[in-house]
């Protein structure tokens, strides 16, 4: 059972690199039931390009309707929604102008993304520490950009080499991973 926990928290790389673009509200995702985003739905017969699905579980339908009916005035980069049941998933178009950076990330070349493309995510957030008082932390993408010492060594532990400059610090986008099985999901839920 922890293990599917585990699985079904992992964020996927569309979740770190791709929502941060779409620009919804970290705390709407949260009310709003969240789970992760993906490129691709496995059982879904039209399969867009360029999309980034965002699936969530809602657990007030009511506060979740009025958030899709937000969405769908504050931008034009929704363009569907679905449900399997409790679940829903929205599909967003991503912007034209990071396809570079978008084709970056999928070859997980994460520190040679535009300057312009980085600047979409801040340096730091703040976070409830241990104490229940708010604390400053680097963002995660921040850190894999920027190759950062933390994440130079947390890779030299884990595998046992020695960092190297051409080596990035998180793992390569993986397609099966980045697909949604809304059949596997509903195993783990």
């Amino acid at each position: 059972m922890a293990e599917e926990t585990k699985e079904l928290s992992k964020k996927t790389i569309s979740t770190i690199f791709l929502v941060p673009t779409l620009r919804i509200n970290r705390d709407d995702l949260k009310r709003n039931g969240f789970i992760n985003a993906f490129t691709q739905d496995k059982n879904k017969l039209v399969n867009y390009e360029d999309v980034c699905l965002l699936l969530f579980k809602p657990d007030k339908p009511e506060v979740f309707k009025d958030f899709v009916d937000g969405e769908y005035e504050r931008t034009l980069s929704i363009i569907d929604d679905y449900d399997y049941g409790k679940f829903t998933v929205l599909v967003y178009t991503l912007e034209d102008y990071f396809k570079k950076d978008f084709e970056l990330i999928k070859q997980g070349k994460y520190s040679k993304c535009s300057d312009e493309f980085k600047e979409q995510f801040p340096k730091v957030i703040k976070v409830m520490g241990h104490n229940g008082l708010f604390k400053e932390e680097v963002t995660l993408q921040y850190r894999i950009f920027n190759k950062t010492e933390d994440l130079q060594k947390y890779w030299e532990d884990k595998i046992g080499v020695n960092f190297k400059d051409e080596y990035e610090v998180w793992s390569k986008f993986n397609l099966e991973e980045e697909t949604l099985d809304i059949n596997k999901l509903k195993e783990l839920i």
